[in-house]
């Protein structure tokens, strides 16, 4: 029997992971989903970033023909009498390459531009990042938080048996009314009421956090405890220039870099209606005349779409209007920026100021529950009285625990909404 607990006891060591919110986070960053589409987006652009590098290299051709004809192709009268015909059949070949010399900026924007959409899956990916960490906090720190108040509960449930063995007696002893008795007994299954659901709760979060981290095993256990009654540091260090962190945050350098593809645009699309000239060389073969002939050539190419400017001008229009409306978004989203970094230091601030407010609640609690734990030992209280005390004790140490996830959590939304 006692070789069976053991190994029970050595499997449930095994299979439970204790881990900090870092490793969560960096779990999270690695196997992740939105992570993974977040890299392949990344991939991505730097495959399309590649591919637009090689409209600088000439363009390589080849072709070939073959043919046979009912009759010649070529035919002609020398004397009456005598006709002369050719290329009845034959074959035809050829290899030519030809170098852009100018195409409208329409080769160095398309680079510029593709090296912008590297950049933008980029600054996406920060964004991700930030979004999964964020999640993952909420995830752990809903763990932590069910998991102290499973703590408290022990701590009631304690006081409770302790209570439930001293009225008891004095039941027996006929200095108690049975109803005291009753009462603690009525509040012993509240508490184990309260015991499964967070059994429960503590379940599913830790399987949402396993989901989320990419973890083997839905047993997490947190490696961070709540240090009741303590405060953490005052958020005031962190407090920083809304207006000097915008240029820091993913989100503003997104709203420029959109601002700079939207010129690029504009330029790329005045490039369609500019001249283009080419240089090329060719090598071709032919046996046309029955004999085989071959020689090359170099030659140039010079296009210019004259009857396109008609639409293009308005095309032109368009784009440019793309461009001020880019920029005008930019100008906007700023200033909402910078309320939302605002927003969310006033949350951390009134986070802070709500954890010392509990804690407050806690110390009084707690001090009231001793004093009815005294009078009722004393004779000069009811048993409901105490019961009510350490209902206000359980629940002001519960508030406790949460403004404390709170304050952490609203902490990372802060300096994320800061660039940092």
């Amino acid at each position: 029997m006692t070789l069976a607990i053991a190994l029970t006891s050595a499997t449930e060591i095994y299979a439970q992971q204790t881990l900090s919110l870092d490793e969560c986070k960096q779990m999270a960053l690695e196997h992740n989903l939105k992570m993974r589409d977040a890299r392949r987006n990344v991939a991505s652009a730097e495959e399309q970033r590649r591919e637009a590098l090689t409209n600088y290299f000439p363009t390589v051709s080849a072709a070939g023909t073959a043919f046979n004809a009912d009759k010649g192709m070529a035919a002609m009268t020398l004397a009456p009498g005598m006709e002369l015909s050719m290329m009845k059949n034959g074959v035809t070949a050829g290899v030519t390459a030809v170098q852009p010399v100018f195409a409208g900026g329409r080769i160095i924007n398309g680079n510029k531009l593709a090296h912008l959409g590297t950049d933008v899956s980029k600054l996406q990916m920060a964004q991700t990042e930030n979004e999964v960490q964020l999640t993952v906090e909420r995830y752990y720190w809903q763990v932590v938080t069910l998991r102290e108040k499973m703590r408290t509960l022990n701590i009631v449930d304690s006081m409770l048996s302790h209570i439930n063995a001293d009225v008891s007696a004095a039941v027996k002893a006929g200095v108690a009314l049975p109803n005291d008795l009753l009462q603690v007994e009525l509040k012993q299954g509240e508490m184990a009421a309260a015991r499964s659901n967070l059994e429960s709760g503590i379940a599913l979060s830790k399987l949402l956090l396993a989901q989320c981290i990419g973890a083997d095993t839905a047993d997490i256990e947190p490696a961070t405890h709540v240090a009741i009654g303590l405060l953490p540091p005052a958020p005031a260090t962190l407090l920083v220039d809304h207006q000097t962190a915008l240029g820091t945050t993913p989100e503003y350098r997104l709203l420029e870099k959109n601002v700079e593809a939207s010129n690029l645009q504009k330029k790329l699309t005045v490039g369609k209606y500019l001249p283009s000239v080419g240089v090329g060389a060719g090598y071709v073969y032919h046996n046309l005349l029955q004999t085989d002939r071959s020689f090359g050539m170099v030659f140039a190419t010079v296009s210019v779409p004259l009857s396109a400017w008609w639409g293009g001008s308005h095309a032109i229009k368009r784009s440019q209007l793309q461009a001020d409306a880019a920029r005008d978004e930019l100008q906007d989203n700023s200033q909402l920026l910078v309320i939302r970094m605002q927003n969310a230091w006033n949350e951390l601030d009134n986070a802070y100021k709500q954890l010392a407010i509990a804690r407050q609640s806690m110390n009084q609690s707690a001090e009231n529950l001793r004093l009815n734990n005294n009078y009722y030992r004393a004779g000069t209280t009811k048993m409901s009285d105490l019961m009510d005390a350490q209902t206000l004790y359980q629940q002001s140490r519960d508030k406790f625990v949460d403004a404390y996830a709170q304050y952490q959590t609203k902490r990372t939304e802060y300096l994320q909404a800061t660039g940092r």
